[in-house]
């Protein structure tokens, strides 16, 4: 039987200009911990907003964790406190090309050369040896690996890069576009405070009603 692919996963995070990855030291352990075995790169030095990862088993990491990091507007006048587009992409499939450069079992083959093919052997791990002969009398083999359905039989003719053989590699790429909101720490702590003094508002007219009520019943007493 020819070599088994593995289902791998791949992702792709374009964030905005400044926002980049974060250094070892910036990362919680508990991120650590979820991301071992990832490694997320920036896609260049030029682009460093924009981080990949993968192609990595899909066996272990279901899930893709990005820590990134923002610029802070104290230091960068050009970076403000607004919200900003993220997007992120994701890939889910069988592995395609073997370290080695080799095509894997999850790959459509196509013919090599222009021309008929003379014979189809079968070889004994299961593969499938094409010969295709054209028209100056010129043959080539193409090794089919075990386990692909083949489109062609003895006698057909075919066009080089034409599919020998269905493709049968499964999965697919999804795209998400959200939205990140660079806020001002400043603001947090002026939206708490407001709360605060809302609640403690509330108490204090709550204390102020169940007073006049304690006074409006000595009144009716009387």
């Amino acid at each position: 039987m020819g070599k088994k692919a593995d289902l791998n996963v791949g992702g792709i995070l374009i964030l905005p200009k400044g926002f980049k990855l974060a250094s070892k030291s910036q990362i919680s352990p508990e991120v650590k911990a979820k991301n071992k075995g990832v490694f997320i790169s920036p896609y260049s030095t030029e682009y460093d907003n924009i981080l990949v990862v993968g192609p990595i088993a899909g066996k272990k990491h279901q899930e893709l964790i990005f820590p990134v990091v923002s610029p802070d507007p104290e230091k960068d006048s050009d970076v403000k406190y607004l919200t900003y587009p993220v997007y992120a992409g994701g890939n889910r499939g069988r592995g395609q090309v073997y370290p080695t450069g080799e095509k894997s079992n999850m790959n459509s083959f196509g013919a090599v050369q222009n021309g008929q093919i003379s014979e189809i052997a079968l070889l004994e791990k299961g593969e499938s040896n094409i010969t295709i002969t054209n028209p100056n009398g010129t043959k080539t083999s193409q090794v089919i690996p075990a386990g692909l359905i083949l489109l062609v039989k003895q006698g057909d003719s075919v066009k080089i890069e034409q599919p020998l053989n269905m493709d049968p590699n499964v999965g697919g790429f999804g795209q998400e576009e959200t939205e990140i909101v660079l806020q001002d720490p400043l603001r947090i702590i002026g939206y708490l405070a407001f709360c605060f003094c809302v609640l403690l508002t509330q108490v204090f007219l709550i204390l102020k009603k169940k007073q006049f009520e304690k006074v409006q019943a000595a009144e009716l007493n009387f």
